[in-house]
């Protein structure tokens, strides 16, 4: 029984290469269960079958995050009412953290890699990075509401100003993730960044502009009689 699960635990590595020792661990932990609860049918009841090793760690690691989160959110509002100086400006940007979900889990689907600590990590990162970019993009919009600028001009023109900058940065962002991917055990994380990071540019720049107008309730000027 146990030369079977060894030999299918190789199989499983060589099939999947890209795939972390929890991918595996799952793999193979319902064939356990089964050798366990048929040693303890035979009369071997101090016998059990634990996980640990990297597994177990990063289990821990996953909790240990979980359970900061509410910090760390608390923390990230804070400093988005410091720089924004606004409660309505600081929600508009604290949701458009969740944008690039759809990235992420397209692109660990497309190239079969598991959503586990390290990928976890990743998306911790990339809510950041998503948050910046809006905080970028608002804050053009502010100042040139600021200076005089009618506010549905200052949103176009904000969102046309900011293109070139914003896209350059999650370009380069996204390619200096491009070796990191080929890690077996950073690679998800990489991963998760450049397919979260690019869909959540996109749609920073495309719906930003039309959350903002409608949060605010910034009206199309109509054009003038004649015009």
């Amino acid at each position: 029984d146990l030369r079977g699960v060894a030999q299918h635990a190789v199989v499983a590595e060589g099939n999947a290469q890209a795939l972390q020792t929890r991918s595996i661990t799952e793999q193979l932990l319902p064939e356990l269960r089964t050798l366990e609860a048929r040693w303890q049918a035979t009369g071997g009841n101090g016998v059990r079958i634990e996980v640990a090793g990297a597994v177990e760690e990063s289990s821990k690691g996953s909790s240990s995050i979980v359970a900061g989160v509410p910090i760390m959110l608390f923390i990230v509002f804070t400093l988005l009412m410091l720089q924004l100086r606004s409660v309505s400006r600081s929600l508009l940007v604290f949701i458009t953290g969740p944008l690039g979900m759809a990235g992420v889990a397209g692109a660990l689907l497309l190239l079969g890699r598991p959503f586990g600590f390290v990928a976890l990590l990743g998306v911790i990162a990339l809510m950041g990075m998503i948050q910046r970019n809006s905080v970028i993009l608002i804050d053009q919009i502010e100042t040139d509401r600021a200076r005089g600028v009618p506010a549905w001009d200052a949103i176009v023109e904000a969102a046309v100003r900011r293109l070139r900058p914003i896209a350059l940065t999650a370009a380069a962002a996204v390619l200096a993730m491009v070796p990191l991917s080929r890690s077996v055990f950073w690679g998800p994380m990489a991963v998760a960044i450049m397919g979260g990071l690019m869909l959540a540019t996109v749609l920073t720049l495309l719906t930003l502009p039309a959350m903002y107008a409608a949060w605010f309730r910034v009206q199309r000027p109509q054009p003038a009689a004649g015009e």
